[in-house]
C-alpha cells in the first residue's frame, strides 16, 4: 500500500476477528491524530446538544445517541483505551514522550466538557424534571449529575479556573510519576560472574538470570528488579550483602539524587488532590472520596484498620519471634550486646538485628522447618500453559464458559495470547487477552483492563467486551517452559476473577458495566478467586508435573493447605500499614509539608510492631504507584474492605460446594454481571441474603476457631 493511500487505523471500523483492536496495523502517529479528530468530534458533538432547541430529556441529553450514524463509535475513546493500555504494558520513549505532550491537552479537553455551562444546565434540568427512569437509567443519571458535580460544575469562575490548574498539573505529574518508576525499575540490575554468589538459589532463578544475562550481552548472572527475579533472589540467597543490596535497590527507587525522583512529585500530588477537595466544599480529599464508598466515612476505614489490628497483632507478634529465634540460631552472637572492644566489625551480619531484606529469607527456612514445603518443590506442577487449562476449567465447571484460542486476533507483542469467550449455549461471551511476562516497556505488578466495554447498543444488540489481564509471571528459559510459583497461580486468578467482572458484564450503559463499580467493591471478584488456588479439587484438575505427568502429591496439597496462614497475619498489618500511609496522606486539611521518610514511618507506626525500627533511608511512597497514580489515592484500605467481603461470599461455597453452580451463578447474576448499576451493599445482600461481617476472615486467617460443622 502507498503511504499516501494509507488510512489511519482508529478512524475505520476494525476489520478484525470481533473488531478487535488492530495493533499489527498501528503506528505512532496514528494516536496523536486520533487524539486530536476525536477531540473535535467530541467538541462538535457538545455543540449540538447544548444547541438542541428542544426540551433537554434523558434521551437528548445524557444518553445522546438520537443522531448518531450507523456504525458510530467514539473516536476519543477508542484512542485513549489503546495509547494508554500500551503506555503500561508495552511502552518506549516516543510513546512517552507523546504521553507527556498529549496529557495537558486530554486534561484541558475533559475540563472544557465538565466545566462547560450550558451543558450542565441541560444535565441539571434532566436531574431535576426527568419522567420515570428504569433503577439503571436512574443510576446512570445520578451519576452523570454528580460526576459534573464533583469536576467542579457548580463552582464559580474563579474557581473552575483554578480546578483547571490543578487538576492538569495533577495529571501530568501522575503520568511522571509512572514514567520514572518504570524508568528506574529498569535501570538497575545485579550482575554476578562469581558462581559461588548464587549459592542457594534454586536452579529456576539461575537459569533465568543467565538468560537475562544472555539478552543484555553479558557474561554471568542478571538479576533484576522484576518479581520473578527479585522475589526468588530475596527468598533463596544466603549471601546476606546481596540480598541486602537488592533490597535498598528496590525500596530506595526514585530517591536518588536524579531526573527521576519522585519526592517532590508526590508531596505536589497530595497537596493539588487537598486543595481540589476544598475546592468542591469537602475538608479532606479522604473525605471527597468516600463520598462514593461502600465505606462512606474515613472514620469506617480507620474502624476497620483498628479492628483487623486488635484482631491479628497478637499472632503477628508470634510470627516475628519464630522469626528471630530462627534467625538467631544463625547468628548467635547477635544475642549478646556489642562492646567497643568486640573483635566483630560493625558491619557483621552477626552484629545485626533480623532485618528487612532476612524477612523472605528466614520467612522461607521456617517455612521448610514447619510445613516441609517450599515453593521450588511446587513449581513443576506448574506449568503455564497447565495453569492457563486450570484456570479456564475453574471458569468452566462454574460457569459453563469456555476460550478458544485464535491466532487470528492480532495482539500487541508475542508474549500476548487472544482467546475467544463463549457461554454455555455456544453464544460468543467476550474476547480474552493474556499478557503473561516482564519485559523493558512493561510496568510491574498486575492488572486487569479493557480494551472495549460491554453495552448494548440502540438497536438492542449486546456489544461483548475485549479483556485483558497483564502479569509479570516467570519466564520460559532455553531449556525449561514458564514454571509459576504458587503465589503467581494465585495472581492469575486474582487477575482473572477481575476479567471475569468484565466478562460477564450485562448492562445497558458501558458507565455502569463490568469493573465500573465503588472502589471499595471493585477487589470482590478477584480477591475471591484466589481461594481457589489451595483447594485440592480445583489442583487436581491441572498441577501435574511437567516432565512426569505425575499429579501434584496428596502430601503436598495437605502442606499447602496446613500452611495456608503461615505469616498471614504479618502479612495482614503490612497490608493495613499501606492503608494508613495512603490515610495520613489523604486526610490533611493543611498543606503538607513535611519529610516523606519520617512522616511515613510515623503514618503506619500504628500497625508495626514493637521494636521493629524502621529503616531511616527507604521510602515507599515515591514507588507507591497505587496512591500515586494507580487510582487508589484514599482508597488502599479497598483490599482489605473487600477481603473482608470475599471471605464471607467464598464462605457460602465452602458450605454448599466449591464448584457449586447454582451458587455461582447467584453469583454471575447479582454481582459479577451487574456492574454499578445498584448500590454494591444491595447486590451483596442480594446474592448473600445479608450484610457481611469479618468473622469469616478472621476464621479463614486461623485468628478465630472454625465453626464446628
Amino acid at each position: 500500500m502507498e503511504e499516501s493511500a494509507r488510512k489511519n487505523p482508529f478512524f475505520e471500523k476494525y476489520d478484525t476477528p470481533h473488531e478487535t483492536v488492530p495493533f499489527d496495523r498501528i503506528r505512532l502517529e496514528d494516536y496523536e491524530e486520533a487524539f486530536m479528530e476525536g477531540i473535535r468530534r467530541d467538541n462538535e458533538q457538545i455543540e449540538k446538544t447544548i444547541n438542541n432547541p428542544a426540551k433537554p430529556t434523558f434521551e437528548n441529553t445524557i444518553i445522546n445517541n438520537d443522531d448518531e450514524p450507523e456504525g458510530y463509535y467514539d473516536l476519543l475513546e477508542r484512542v485513549s483505551t489503546v495509547f494508554f493500555n500500551m503506555l503500561s504494558a508495552e511502552t518506549n520513549d516516543e510513546m512517552d514522550a507523546l504521553a507527556q505532550k498529549m496529557q495537558p491537552i486530554l486534561t484541558q479537553h475533559a475540563n472544557d466538557v465538565r466545566l462547560n455551562r450550558r451543558l450542565f444546565e441541560r444535565v441539571k434540568a434532566v436531574h431535576l424534571h426527568h419522567r420515570r427512569l428504569t433503577p439503571e437509567e436512574q443510576r446512570l443519571l445520578d451519576n452523570c449529575y454528580d460526576g459534573y458535580v464533583r469536576s467542579g460544575a457548580l463552582l464559580d469562575d474563579e474557581g473552575k479556573e483554578r480546578l483547571r490548574q490543578l487538576t492538569e498539573e495533577a495529571s501530568m505529574l501522575s503520568l511522571q510519576f509512572s514514567q520514572n518508576l518504570l524508568k528506574e525499575t529498569k535501570a538497575f540490575s545485579l550482575h554476578i560472574t562469581d558462581e559461588k554468589q548464587l549459592d542457594g538459589l534454586p536452579q529456576t532463578a539461575i537459569d533465568a538470570a543467565r538468560q537475562t544475562a544472555e539478552e543484555q550481552q553479558k557474561e554471568g548472572w542478571v538479576f533484576t528488579l522484576d518479581m520473578p527475579s527479585y522475589q526468588p533472589f530475596m527468598t533463596y540467597s544466603t549471601h546476606r550483602d546481596l540480598r541486602q543490596q537488592m533490597y535498598m535497590a528496590r525500596n530506595t527507587l526514585c530517591m536518588h539524587d536524579n531526573a527521576e525522583n519522585n519526592i517532590e512529585i508526590c508531596k505536589r500530588l497530595v497537596n493539588l488532590r487537598r486543595e481540589i477537595a476544598q475546592l468542591l466544599g469537602f475538608k479532606t480529599f479522604a473525605d471527597y472520596v468516600m463520598k462514593n464508598r461502600m465505606a462512606t466515612k474515613v472514620k469506617n476505614v480507620y474502624r476497620l484498620f483498628d479492628s483487623l489490628i486488635d484482631a491479628y497483632k497478637p499472632t503477628a507478634k508470634k510470627e516475628q519471634q519464630e522469626l528471630k529465634r530462627l534467625f538467631l540460631k544463625d547468628f548467635p552472637q547477635a544475642k549478646k550486646k556489642q562492646t567497643a572492644d568486640s573483635a566483630m566489625a560493625p558491619s557483621s551480619p552477626a552484629a545485626e538485628k533480623l532485618r528487612p531484606w532476612d524477612q523472605g529469607f528466614y520467612a522461607h527456612k521456617l517455612k521448610l522447618k514447619k510445613y516441609d514445603l517450599d515453593a521450588e518443590m511446587l513449581r513443576p506442577y506448574f506449568e503455564l500453559s497447565k495453569v492457563i487449562d486450570g484456570v479456564f476449567g475453574l471458569a468452566n465447571r462454574l460457569y459453563g464458559i469456555t476460550f478458544k484460542e485464535n491466532k487470528d486476533i492480532p495482539v500487541y507483542h508475542p508474549d500476548v495470547k487472544a482467546y475467544e469467550v463463549f457461554n454455555r449455549d455456544g453464544s460468543f461471551l467476550a474476547v480474552f487477552y493474556a499478557d503473561f511476562h516482564p519485559r523493558k516497556g512493561k510496568q510491574g505488578g498486575a492488572w486487569m483492563t479493557e480494551f472495549q466495554g460491554q453495552w448494548i447498543d440502540r438497536k438492542g444488540v449486546n456489544v461483548r467486551p475485549h479483556v485483558s489481564v497483564v502479569m509479570n509471571l516467570t519466564k520460559p528459559t532455553a531449556d525449561k517452559p514458564a514454571l509459576l510459583t504458587l503465589g503467581e497461580v494465585e495472581t492469575f486468578l486474582h487477575e482473572f476473577g477481575h476479567s471475569l467482572h468484565g466478562m460477564f458484564a450485562n448492562t445497558r450503559f458501558e458507565s455502569l458495566s463490568g469493573t465500573n463499580v465503588w472502589w471499595d467493591f471493585v477487589e470482590l471478584p478477584s480477591q475471591f478467586m484466589e481461594n481457589y488456588a489451595i483447594e485440592k479439587e480445583f489442583l487436581r484438575t491441572f498441577a501435574f508435573h511437567y516432565e512426569t505427568g505425575e499429579p501434584l502429591p496428596d502430601e503436598l496439597i495437605r502442606r499447602i493447605v496446613k500452611s495456608r496462614n503461615f505469616m498471614a497475619a504479618t502479612a495482614c498489618l503490612r497490608q493495613v500499614s499501606f492503608g494508613l500511609l495512603d490515610m495520613a496522606y489523604y486526610t490533611c486539611k493543611d498543606e503538607f509539608c513535611d519529610d516523606l521518610i519520617p512522616f511515613e514511618k510515623k503514618a503506619w507506626e500504628k500497625a508495626r510492631l514493637s521494636g521493629e525500627k524502621p529503616l531511616a533511608d527507604t521510602c515507599m511512597t515515591v514507588q507507591f504507584s497505587h496512591i500515586m497514580a494507580g487510582g487508589y489515592a484514599a482508597g488502599y484500605y479497598s483490599y482489605k474492605w473487600a477481603e473482608v467481603l470475599e471471605a464471607d461470599a467464598f464462605s457460602v461455597f465452602k458450605r454448599r460446594g466449591i464448584f457449586n453452580q447454582k451458587v455461582a451463578q447467584s453469583f454471575r447474576d447479582n454481582i459479577l454481571s451487574r456492574g454499578g448499576t445498584e448500590h454494591p451493599m444491595t447486590l451483596y445482600k442480594r446474592f448473600r441474603g445479608q450484610e457481611p461481617t469479618i468473622d469469616a476472615l478472621l476464621r479463614r486467617n486461623g485468628i478465630k476457631p472454625q465453626k464446628k460443622s
